[in-house]
């Protein structure tokens, strides 16, 4: 997505262990016009799909697939939550995921009520690095017993295993800005 490359070159900051910082218009402050283009790009890639809910991630990931939605017919979004809370009750789904850039372990949680076998989930998330979020949702799903139609990533790091290992393991994703290499404060775009 070139005008989501153009942004990442113009306002991206790298930080130590390579880190991009975009907290200027999508995972802190979010452009809502840049976020409108990326939902309608997620419903172009997954046309055809019968999607019926969006799995995201708190907390970055909650605005992408929020305005997603509205392009899969308002379609609900169910997010994992972080950490235990007095509000999630009943019987829950739970996976363990490690943070690239918090270097934290989480036990994230959903609802079994709102995910079910019938439905078909699309997983959208800002990052893919390593992997370790999608793989956490992935497992969720699994429990579920739902459908996965795929995962809808903002920025994916070519340059790290997670892209490639989802593939090889048949999971369908779609990346809108894939960066190869970040070097000596430069980003390179993976050519299609």
């Amino acid at each position: 997505m070139k005008r989501l490359e153009e942004r990442i070159l113009q306002d991206g900051n790298i930080k130590e262990g390579n880190v991009l910082k975009v907290d200027s218009f999508l995972n802190h402050q979010m452009d809502i016009r840049l976020l409108n283009e990326i939902g309608k790009e997620f419903r172009r890639l997954f046309d055809g799909c019968p999607v019926t809910k969006i799995l995201t991630i708190e907390a970055s990931g909650i605005g992408i697939a929020a305005i997603a939605a509205q392009y899969f017919d308002f379609i609900p979004v169910v997010f994992a939550k972080k950490a235990k809370s007095k509000n999630l009750d009943g019987e829950l789904l739970t996976s363990q995921v490690v943070s690239f850039t918090k270097g934290t372990v989480s036990d994230i949680q959903v609802a079994k009520k709102f995910l079910k076998p019938e439905d078909t989930v699309l997983i959208i998330d800002d990052f893919l690095a390593r992997g370790q979020a999608v793989l956490g949702l992935l497992d969720i799903v699994k429990q579920a017993g739902c459908k996965l139609a795929g995962c809808g990533i903002v920025i994916e790091k070519g340059f790290q295993d997670g892209g490639a290992f989802l593939r090889k393991r048949g999971v369908r994703v779609e990346s809108l800005a894939i960066i190869e290499k970040m070097e000596n404060g430069t980003i390179c775009f993976r050519k299609n």
